[in-house]
């Protein structure tokens, strides 16, 4: 029984782990909808692939990795050990956790510079969008929101 509330707990952080908001510039959070942005139109200059770091600030790989790792620690021995070990399970499952949270969550992104019509040179990273990276010479829009700005075809 403790096998599969494991092996459930392991199923459900991966999905939740799915539910992770995307950096694209083609994706809008809920609180970004119907918002006015501002619009300039450029150039891209150049591109260069970057890595946008996984998320480490959320309790969910953690908290799961520690559910998972005492349970598995209770397994071992009896008695006081088994206490022990499911202590350090916990302590080394929370670990895990966080460590795989922020690989499953890891994402490939771009930098884009893009000269701006205004004379201006701006770069923005961002994540890679399903029509892939931008071209240099491709003529795009630069969404500004607040302290916000994504690139857009």
């Amino acid at each position: 029984m403790k096998k599969i509330s494991i092996f459930v707990i392991a199923a459900m952080m991966l999905v939740l782990q799915g539910c992770a908001s995307s950096l694209s510039g083609d994706t809008y959070s809920r609180q970004e909808a119907r918002k006015v942005q501002n619009v300039q139109y450029g150039w891209v200059d150049a591109v260069t692939p970057v890595v946008i770091e996984g998320r480490t600030d959320s309790p969910l790989g953690a908290g799961a990795g520690a559910i998972v790792g005492g349970i598995a620690g209770s397994e071992v021995g009896g008695g006081q050990g088994s206490r022990i070990a499911a202590v350090l399970g916990a302590v080394a499952g929370g670990i895990a956790g966080q460590k795989i949270e922020e690989s499953a969550t890891r994402k490939q992104g771009q930098e884009v510079t893009v000269s701006l019509e205004s004379g201006q040179t701006i770069s923005v990273v961002q994540e890679v969008d399903s029509n892939g990276f931008f071209q240099p010479g491709e003529r795009v829009r630069v969404l500004r929101q607040g302290g916000t700005a994504r690139i857009v075809r």
